[in-house]
């Protein structure tokens, strides 16, 4: 992976870690990057972007501060991502939401302008990149 492209998703997940930008800046950064899509695993504390070329890069993240719960709740992950999406809620807590909400990670699909958000047992929430 080109270093410059390396750079911009470390500093853009940097900067989404200390609730420096909003998801929408992630989302911009990282398509300016050529980020395909990317996955975020709570409870491998790791963050997967992958380009369409095939190339992937694998940073970690910080474990949960909360376990996470184990029942999932779509409506408590929608609550969160409404928070998020009005600005009210940056990054370092709606992690702490999602995870209270038995989000055990989702996948960014940046080309197919939606998320989709994992429970433990297989429970899946997708929602659209708002217009």
């Amino acid at each position: 992976m080109e270093q410059a492209i390396e750079s911009v998703i470390r500093e853009t997940l940097s900067a989404s870690n200390g609730g420096r930008i909003h998801f929408g800046q992630v989302v911009g950064n990282l398509i300016g990057a050529g980020v395909e899509s990317y996955n975020v695993d709570y409870r491998a504390c790791r963050a997967t972007y992958y380009m369409p070329c095939g190339e992937t890069l694998t940073l970690d993240l910080e474990a949960p501060e909360i376990d996470i719960a184990m029942d999932f709740s779509a409506t408590a992950i929608k609550q969160a991502i409404l928070g998020a999406q009005s600005g009210e809620v940056m990054y370092p807590e709606f992690k702490k939401l999602s995870q209270a909400a038995g989000c055990i990670g989702y996948t960014v699909w940046i080309s197919g302008r939606h998320v989709s958000y994992y429970g433990r047992n297989g429970e899946t929430h997708i929602e659209q990149f708002p217009s």
